[in-house]
C-alpha cells in the first residue's frame, strides 16, 4: 500500500464520502476502519440481461503515490471469465490506461467498470479465451461466463446444498424452500479449519 500525499488523501476521502451518499448504480464501496485510502475494495452487482446477473463481484482498486496523476490499478478478487479481466484478476480498461486523466475521479473509474461487465471489449482482451470465444460464439461465452458467476460469484445465502445452479434458479438474496415443507431449506456448510 502506498503513502498518498495529504490533499490526495484528503481528495479520496471526499470522493470516497460522495460514493457512500449517491453510490454508482450496482457499486457498494468498501473501506475497512482503519485501512488505507489508497487499497478501495467494492462489490459490484452483476448488470441484468448480462451472464454476470445474480453475481455480487469484489474488487479493488490500488492508488499509487502518484495518484491521480497515474491511474488506480483495478483488481476483481472474484474470479470471473471475461474477455478483459487476467487470471490473476488484473482490469485492462482503457481508462485505466492511455485515457486516464487526472480530472477523472473514482466514481467515473467504478462506472467504467461495472459498463464493461454490460459491454466487453475482445479487442483488448487479457483473457483471450474468453475474448475468442466472445467473437466467435456469444452464446457459448455466455453460457461459460454463467457457469464462472455461478461457481464464483453468487453471495453466500443463494448457495444451497444441491449447487449453485440450484439457488441461482431460485433468485439472488432467496433461501431455497423445501418442497415437502414450505420451509426454508437447511444450509450445509464447510467449517474453516
Amino acid at each position: 500500500m502506498e503513502n498518498l500525499a495529504p490533499y490526495v488523501a484528503s481528495r479520496v476521502m471526499k470522493e470516497l464520502a460522495s460514493l457512500r451518499e449517491k453510490p454508482v448504480d450496482g457499486v457498494v464501496v468498501n473501506l475497512e476502519e482503519g485501512g488505507s485510502v489508497s487499497d478501495i475494495r467494492a462489490e459490484i452487482a452483476g448488470p441484468e440481461s448480462t451472464p454476470y446477473e445474480g453475481g455480487v463481484f469484489r474488487m479493488r482498486l490500488l492508488l499509487t503515490r502518484d495518484f491521480p496523476n497515474s491511474p488506480p490499478k483495478g483488481y476483481f478478487s472474484t474470479r470471473i471469465f471475461h474477455p478483459n479481466v487476467s487470471e490473476t484478476g488484473e482490469i485492462c480498461v482503457n481508462t485505466l490506461k492511455r485515457d486516464w486523466s487526472a480530472d477523472l475521479g473514482l466514481r467515473h473509474v467504478f462506472t467504467v467498470i461495472r459498463c464493461l461487465l454490460i459491454d466487453p471489449n475482445p479487442e483488448s482482451a487479457l483473457n483471450e479465451e474468453a475474448g475468442k470465444l466472445l467473437l466467435e460464439d456469444y452464446d457459448e461465452f455466455a453460457k461459460l461466463a454463467r457457469v464462472w458467476t455461478e461457481v464464483h460469484a453468487l453471495p453466500a445465502a443463494t448457495r444451497s446444498a444441491e449447487g449453485p445452479t440450484t439457488a441461482a434458479a431460485a433468485g439472488a438474496g432467496k433461501l431455497k424452500q423445501s418442497s415437502a415443507t414450505g420451509k426454508p431449506a437447511k444450509k450445509k456448510s464447510l467449517k474453516r479449519l
